[in-house]
């Protein structure tokens, strides 16, 4: 009796320290159980068999572990026996009390964590006690039950519906092994056929539980995190939120998802506060996507965010003044094809890539000749008049003008050693100066040209001397000085034998050469 009581009150102060150090996270749970007691020893085997009620009840407090561990103290008392015979028979009082440790498959490896309707493993460790005095029959049995203690070790399994948040119900069978076989006769060797038939005693439990959860943990945000455990006091209705209560955010990117425009964000990913992966030049395409990230407001872009390109010139659109370049031609910095000659013709069109500067180009860039000679017309000194390139454009000097120079030859005439010309070289001068009117395009070259007979440099200079008097007729003559020039060549380009006096003759002319 002393025993019984001393569990009891073990049991009892146990339960009140539990019930004392609840914590805020509703840890702790408590069963109320009602019992069948099953027995199983030397009388036989009344494991579930429910012929004979043998009624109990009992306490349980859990607390939760982790979400595959619940560890557990429980207590039952009540009947507990067997009827073989109305001699064969006993009935006593048993308390039994136990620590276990609960293994749910409701731990998301199993089974998720949300499931209402899962089962359950158990085992502990514990004592039973068990007391005939109870009885109210006049006769004792021969000494069938004795007092005393057994270590038990419960081994079940169960199923448990939880119906909300507050409130479980549960049924288990447990089997329990015990230390002993003492508690169903104590008869020794005298009735031999009784002795330990069945080893030691053990008994079963059905237990059919009503569960409550204990405390009543602050939650000012309803989000199913208490209080002193939630980081987000203030997360709106029905979000989702994560074991520390703060919106879920899914990809990281500190906008959670309820808020979160794009909620697949790559990891490291900035984002705007709507959750957006910034887009600093806003084209559409995102900074971590987007090859040119500095794009300027307005223009259109490819996939990559790289500004529109129609051309593949390499030049985008908006800054590409010739849109339409044909494909691989080489462009400058506007886009448009190169023109290396700048006369308005690109390369690529232009059949002449190397006119000089100013020069006036056709369409295929070729200079402009307006006289179709073949001589363009920034080379041509008679653009107008089809001409040679020997005279850089201009006709070639006529026959009735070679007459004219060839005549002039021995026809002008000078006073002895003197650049004084005859007045009988007038006529040919004048003819000359004709010409030169008539052909705007000619230039002159006056060559004076003396023989062999005095002194080489005295020659030299009156040859010079004759050449300049030639000149100055003819620009008295109204000829630009410009178009002209004289040069003495003395006796140095004979043009005949000197050591003759008609050699001499000869050699003794000025000439007249047209130029270009």
């Amino acid at each position: 009796m002393k025993t019984r009581k001393f569990l009891l009150a073990i049991l009892a102060g146990f339960f009140s320290s539990l019930l004392f150090a609840q914590t805020a996270d509703n840890k702790f749970a408590l069963d109320f159980n009602l019992i069948q007691n099953d027995y199983k020893g030397d009388y036989g085997n009344g494991l579930w068999k429910f012929n004979d009620a043998y009624p109990g009840g009992g306490l349980n407090l859990s607390m939760y572990l982790n979400p595959s561990f619940n560890i557990g103290l429980g207590g039952s008392y009540g009947d507990y026996g067997y009827f073989l015979s109305k001699i064969d028979r006993f009935l006593v009082r048993k308390f039994d009390a136990d620590l276990h440790l609960d293994y749910k498959f409701n731990n998301g490896y199993i089974l998720s964590k949300k499931a209402k309707f899962y089962p359950f493993l158990t085992l502990g460790v514990g004592l039973a006690a068990y007391n005939d005095n109870f009885r109210l029959e006049t006769e004792r049995y021969p000494e069938r039950v004795t007092d005393g203690l057994d270590l038990i070790v419960p081994l079940g399994a169960g199923l448990k519906y939880q119906i909300s948040n507050r409130f479980a119900i549960q049924y288990k069978y447990v089997y329990n092994f015990t230390n002993k076989d003492l508690r169903d006769e104590n008869r020794g060797a005298e009735v031999p056929i009784y002795q330990s038939v069945d080893g030691n005693d053990r008994f079963g439990k059905h237990v059919f539980s009503f569960i409550f959860t204990l405390g009543n943990t602050a939650d000012k945000d309803k989000d199913g995190v208490p209080d002193k455990r939630d980081l987000c006091l203030d997360t709106p209705p029905a979000v989702q939120v994560d074991k520390d209560g703060c919106p879920i955010d899914s990809d990281k990117d500190g906008v959670p998802d309820y808020l979160d425009k794009s909620p697949n964000t790559p990891a490291g990913v900035k984002v705007d506060k709507e959750g957006r992966p910034l887009d600093s030049d806003k084209d559409g395409v995102p900074d971590y996507l987007d090859k040119s990230p500095n794009t300027p407001a307005g223009v259109k872009v490819d996939a990559e965010g790289r500004p529109i390109d129609t051309d593949k010139d390499g030049v985008p659109d908006y800054l590409d003044k010739c849109a339409d370049t044909p494909a691989g031609i080489k462009v400058d910095a506007n886009g448009c094809p190169v023109d290396s000659d700048n006369d308005g013709v690109p390369d690529y069109l232009d059949k002449s890539p190397n006119t000089p500067a100013g020069v006036k180009v056709d369409a295929e860039g070729r200079p402009i000749d307006t006289d179709k000679d073949g001589v363009p017309d920034y080379l041509d000194k008679c653009p107008e008049e089809f001409g040679i390139a020997e005279n850089k454009g201009c006709p070639e000097v006529k026959e009735e003008t070679k007459k004219v120079f060839t005549k002039a030859l021995q026809g002008i005439q000078f006073e002895a050693g003197k650049d004084v010309i005859k007045k009988s070289s007038y006529q040919i001068l004048d003819m000359i100066a004709d010409i030169m009117k008539l052909n705007p395009a000619y230039s002159l070259e006056i060559n004076g040209h003396s023989d062999s007979q005095g002194d080489d440099y005295k020659n030299l200079v009156l040859s010079q001397q004759r050449a300049d008097a030639v000149k100055l007729y003819l620009v008295g003559k109204g000829i630009n000085e410009d178009r002209m020039t004289s040069k003495g060549y003395g006796e140095t380009m004979p043009v005949a034998d000197n050591s003759t006096a008609a050699g001499r003759a000869k050699n003794r002319r000025v000439e007249f050469k047209v130029v270009f």
